[in-house]
């Protein structure tokens, strides 16, 4: 079993706003979330990290349940103006940076977590998916939190954190599972 203890004393020297360890059971899963994929999103259809490839928000619920534990980190950054989505974009791969530290963290603690964040995958120049091929590197592609229906916002009135913190801060969030 890993020691949470020491997990999180390791995340410390990381630049997070927000870390610690949530129930999985508390995560609200909902067709409106993935509704924005599918309707608002260019990455819809094109990617294993993106729905219908990740499967139903049915499914993704299930398959998160298979979990007992998950490990829910955020990161925030200001940006000089909110509005527009390439600055604001351009924020992201900084906590996708993060993101794989903290799971090379849980690796090195014998964790093998299962990954949601914040991007539709850009590892490769065009995705497998749209080739009818398997990922080609599924141990690094982490589905976006979206795309699973997970409707965070609940859980984050629920712990007291705030999503909006001025007109000018993005908030990415990551969540990794896995089994004790």
């Amino acid at each position: 079993m890993m020691d949470r203890a020491e997990l999180l004393e390791s995340l410390q020297e990381l630049p997070l706003y927000f870390y610690d360890f949530i129930d999985p059971a508390e995560l609200e899963f909902s067709e409106r979330i993935r509704w924005i994929c599918t309707q608002e999103c260019p990455m819809y259809g094109k990617s294993w990290a993106c729905p219908p490839a990740v499967g139903t928000v049915s499914e993704c619920a299930s398959r998160c349940a298979k979990f007992d534990s998950c490990l829910m980190i955020a990161t925030i950054t200001e940006v000089s103006d909110i509005t527009n989505i390439d600055e604001t974009l351009a924020t992201r791969p900084a906590h996708e940076a993060v993101t794989n530290q903290v799971q090379r963290q849980m690796l090195l603690r014998g964790v093998e977590p299962y990954v949601l964040s914040t991007e539709a995958c850009t590892l490769c120049e065009r995705c497998s998916f749209l080739d009818g091929q398997p990922c080609r590197f599924p141990e690094k592609m982490h589905p976006c939190v979206e795309s699973h229906g997970i409707n965070i916002l609940p859980l984050l009135e629920k712990l007291g954190l705030e999503f909006q913190y001025g007109e000018n801060v993005v908030t990415w969030f990551s969540l990794l599972f896995f089994k004790e």
